[in-house]
């Protein structure tokens, strides 16, 4: 599989880490499960699905599948795994799979019932560097990093990931006991697209995260952001200390002091912007710095943390210089080089600066670490929101009312992300428990019933109109779309031949420069339709030759098709 990791010769601790022959590249395809259940009632409250307590999830991230577990046993009507028939785009009805072994949830486990749940994909190449290419969210990227910290390759602590994606993937399941993190097959049936790196952060694998985002991503705010993630002493789950409204938003926050067994996390956001081709320039007669698109400041505003924690503007310069630390090439494992490398080369175009201050600042990370995991959603390079498609724009902005989230003041006291977010969870509940009720019996009176709550008055109308449209509405899926509103939308950009282009350029110029990864996994968000199916394959083939070019021959595994080759 693939050379050992960046910095690994010089790691402290002992104990040799195993060589890869070849950058192992895993292909895998992910299915968005969208109506995984996501936020679990508290007591008394009425958050119940066919019977079962649920949990919220707001999907849209990178891996995800259409997993129908236990159907016979968990009964319940509605439709499962499929988008609504009368949705403005058409509908397009996905075929739940049958669970594979290592998917089926633990005894002790709560998925009993027919919820879709999303397994993570990952796809791998195993030639110069592994490469995952991951396709459902079952599998995901997680077993093929665990495997490889199994097999020596990867050390079980101080991992650094870098993830390319246009969704942060750095939500939690919100009522899985951290303990769980610990039984591995158990994990893994408790995992989605969009929660799956921070479990392994709490376990102790990973420790740096540096986020990259194409500019249309804007879930988290720019810079640099220091918290801790711990089990919360009070419910046993995974909570963070993080205060960005992407965690605020889901409830996740908790003062230190009511966390243990801390684990403290180094998360590094960083825009690349795409690079405009040479003959666009040369056709100016100019040098443009990096093609930039222009992004809704009203959105970009939106993201403004309330977090102490960020450094805003970039990241730390403190720093000490890059050459002063060697680090493993990946491809060659007995040849030092110096991360005077990671610098970017003299033969870069002026026009490629803003990719050299990225380069320079992932280099400040990666020193951190002591191996590095490479991480490709290819709908970092062109994006879909696809419930924009299931619903109106009238239904959608429905939604939006429905599920948005009151963000705390800017200077906000610990009380006051307490109040925030105690708020946040019961607005939560009061809404799956009507969209849970609504599932069972629609008519008027239930209608009414829940409009009767505080800031509940546009379910009347959202569900009059979703009537006229559909004869039974997927009151789940409904849920599930109003999750990725509250405080800013789910990603949507359709990007040209051109910005597609950009990005791949900046891409490669960013990992000339860079150490090799030990590990590449490559996550194809297709079949949920987050990377656009029209353009997924020739992405898939751009970035493979991109690999190919900087790494050398990979060894690809298309996992989801059940086919390998050297390229």
């Amino acid at each position: 599989m693939s050379g050992p990791a960046a910095g690994s010769e010089a790691r402290p601790r002992g104990g040799c880490l195993r060589a890869y022959p070849a950058l192992p590249v895993w292909v895998v395809e992910d299915h968005q499960d969208v109506s995984a259940r996501r936020w679990a009632a508290g007591p008394g409250r009425a958050g119940r699905w066919n019977g079962e307590s649920l949990g919220w999830r707001r999907t849209g991230s990178s891996f995800v599948s259409f997993f129908l577990r236990g159907a016979e046993a968990g009964g319940g009507g509605g439709k499962r795994g499929e988008m609504p028939s009368g949705s403005p785009a058409g509908g397009t009805g996905l075929s739940p799979r049958q669970a594979l072994p290592w998917e089926q949830p633990p005894p002790h486990s709560r998925a009993q019932s027919s919820h879709l749940r999303a397994l993570p994909l990952v796809k791998r190449d195993e030639v110069q560097r592994p490469i995952h290419y991951d396709s459902s969210a079952a599998s995901h990227v997680l077993p093929f990093i665990y495997r490889a910290i199994g097999s020596k390759h990867l050390p079980a602590s101080n991992i650094s990931f870098v993830h390319l994606d246009s969704h942060p993937d750095l939500l939690i399941p919100v009522n899985m006991p951290a303990d769980t993190v610990f039984d591995k097959e158990a994990l893994f049936s408790e995992l989605s697209i969009e929660n799956w790196i921070m479990p392994a952060v709490y376990a102790g694998h990973i420790s740096q995260v540096v986020w990259l985002h194409p500019p249309w991503a804007q879930q988290i705010s720019e810079g640099k952001h220091h918290f801790l993630i711990g089990k919360d002493i009070s419910t046993t789950t995974i909570r963070v200390t993080g205060t960005d409204h992407y965690f605020l938003s889901d409830g996740l926050y908790v003062p230190a002091d009511q966390l243990e067994n801390q684990k403290p996390l180094n998360l590094h956001v960083i825009l690349i912007n795409p690079t405009e081709a040479p003959n666009s320039r040369e056709e100016n007669g100019e040098v443009a710095s990096a093609k930039r698109l222009k992004l809704n400041t009203d959105d970009t505003a939106s993201t403004a943390s309330a977090s102490s924690s960020v450094v805003p503007g970039g990241l730390d310069h403190t720093t000490p210089s890059l050459n002063k630390k060697e680090v493993q090439n990946a491809s060659a494992p007995n040849k030092a080089e110096t991360l005077s490398e990671c610098s970017a080369s003299s033969s870069l175009r002026n026009s490629e600066c803003p990719i050299r201050e990225v380069v320079k600042d992932v280099c400040r990370v990666l020193q951190k670490g002591d191996a590095y995991v490479l991480d490709i959603d290819l709908d970092f390079f062109s994006v879909k929101n696809p419930f924009k498609e299931m619903y109106t724009q009238t239904e959608y902005e429905l939604l939006q009312e429905l599920y948005n989230f009151k963000k705390p003041h800017r200077n906000a006291t610990e009380e006051g992300l307490l109040d925030c977010v105690e708020n946040r969870v019961h607005q939560l509940e009061d809404l799956e428990a009507a969209f849970a009720d609504l599932c069972d019996n629609d008519d008027e009176e239930t209608l009414q019933k829940w409009a009767s709550y505080p800031g509940m008055k546009p379910l009347v109308q959202l569900v009059h109109s979703l009537k006229t449209r559909m004869e039974s509405p997927d009151y789940e899926m409904v849920h599930q779309a109003g999750l990725t509103c509250d405080y800013i939308e789910l990603p949507h950009h359709v990007s040209t031949e051109e910005e597609i282009e950009g990005l791949i350029q900046s891409v490669e110029v960013l990992l000339k420069d860079i150490p090799k990864p030990t590990l590449v996994t490559v996550a194809r968000s297709s079949l949920d339709d987050y990377c656009p199916s029209e353009q997924v394959d020739i992405i898939q083939e751009k970035v493979l030759n991109l690999l190919g070019s900087v790494y050398g021959t990979l060894d690809v595994h298309l996992d989801y098709s059940s086919t390998s080759s050297s390229l």
